[in-house]
């Protein structure tokens, strides 16, 4: 079966807000084993939108649109799905009642005449419920495609979709694939080098494919498996995410949903260890990224900003001569940092960062986006240079990723041993 998705609106093509209803459409289709082939997107013009309907209905079994459903004199896909099909476009009594009934859950003050105009759709169509708008959907069939039209509005949209138009596609699709997906995060390597490592993974011949998506600074792989049982498609997966996570190693920081911030998070509750930041050229955005999570009071104990010299001098004790010596951006001070907040905090550990995000400030021995990063900890103090590219914002990213990976890595390595 070729299903096709239509998203309609000016606010999509002009980039005023993103189109989330081709992804959860997509998704949700793909999750009861159905699979979109073909999307399209087109402004509020009547010709556009009615040579979207026929293109995408000559080359489709089922198609679904979004959009251009409202009140307002842009929304066009009613009038131009009429003509596009041949079709009268007639006032719907019952899509009227429901515009009425709405708008008075609405609290609106005044029945607005041009309501009216959500209860008008082409002759020969079957409403879709909305129990959360005004507008409601329809479906028609023509040239033997199933066509379905539904309101933008996500929550509106998401709510027809999986009560509505999902059980009615469903219940005439006459093999049903099993479609899973597995998805393992990946921080450290580069696209490039990730592809490499997992040469070979992907299996299409056996319904095994592989997808790398790069969402900076991280990215994940996602393993998708199609079958016709359930068995099958588990088998499949297991097994490539086994290899992925081998060849992968500690690169892998979570699967599925679970963030970098989630994934130290739970380590930290699960270790019962505390820690005490010290931030310089990150200014703060590694304690935000902890405390974010709710809980992390039970194992953050503090983060100071020590973006100055005298700051470095009067919290953290870092001495006078070293910092004349080595300077702020060095490997002595970032240990002298974190060494300083564990024993300031009194924590099991204390991280430090400083460096230079630019755009000024660097110099030939220590150009822009060279970071220092220290982690103290009861068994030792480790600390290691790094030369981050990009511009200041994606430096001081890439520094507050990097100091959450050093503590996922040794609160695993303290698990471990």
């Amino acid at each position: 079966m070729r299903i096709s998705t239509l998203s309609i609106g000016d606010e999509l093509i002009c980039g005023q807000i993103t189109d989330t209803n081709a992804g959860s459409i997509a998704a949700q289709l793909l999750n009861e084993g159905l699979r979109v082939h073909r999307h399209l997107t087109v402004g509020d013009n009547e010709p556009d939108i009615m040579d979207a309907l026929n293109e995408l209905g000559r080359n489709s079994d089922m198609l679904i649109v979004t959009g251009g459903l409202g009140p307002t004199l842009d929304d066009l896909t009613s009038r131009a799905a009429a003509r596009a099909t041949g079709r009268r476009l007639v006032i719907n009594e019952d899509a009227r009642t429901h515009v009425r009934l709405m708008s008075g859950k609405l609290d609106s003050l005044l029945f607005c005449p041009l309501s009216d105009k959500q209860a008008m759709v082409p002759s020969k169509s079957t409403l879709i419920p909305n129990p959360n708008g005004t507008a409601c959907g329809f479906q028609l069939i023509h040239n033997g495609c199933f066509m379905f039209f539904m309101p933008g509005v996500p929550s509106e949209m998401n709510v027809m979709l999986r009560e509505s138009v999902l059980p009615f596609m469903l219940e005439r699709v006459t093999h049903k694939r099993v479609i899973r997906s597995v998805t393992l995060n990946v921080f450290g390597p580069c696209e490039a080098e990730v592809d490499e490592l997992l040469t070979g993974v992907a299996r299409p011949d056996q319904g095994l494919a592989m997808g790398i998506c790069v969402t900076f600074p991280w990215m994940s792989v996602t393993l998708r498996a199609e079958a016709d049982n359930a068995d099958t498609v588990a088998a499949l997966l297991d097994s490539a995410a086994a290899t992925v996570s081998e060849r992968l190693k500690d690169y892998v920081f979570s699967a599925g949903g679970a963030g970098m911030d989630d994934t130290v998070a739970e380590l930290f509750r699960t270790s019962g260890l505390t820690v005490a930041l010290a931030e310089s050229c990150s200014g703060g955005m590694i304690a935000k990224r902890i405390t974010d999570i709710p809980g992390s009071s039970s194992y953050f104990l503090e983060g100071v900003v020590t973006y100055g010299n005298a700051a470095k001098m009067r919290l953290l004790g870092v001495s006078s001569e070293l910092l004349d010596a080595k300077g702020a951006v060095s490997s002595e001070c970032a240990s002298a940092m974190a060494k300083g907040v564990r024993s300031a905090a009194g924590s099991d550990l204390g991280l430090a960062v400083t460096g230079i995000a630019g755009p000024d400030g660097g110099t030939e021995g220590k150009p822009v986006g060279t970071v220092f990063i220290s982690l103290a900890a009861p068994d030792g103090c480790w600390t290691k240079r790094f030369q981050f590219q990009g511009s200041r914002d994606e430096i001081r990213t890439l520094t507050a990723w990097t100091a959450m990976d050093w503590l996922r890595r040794y609160l695993l390595q303290r698990a471990g041993s």
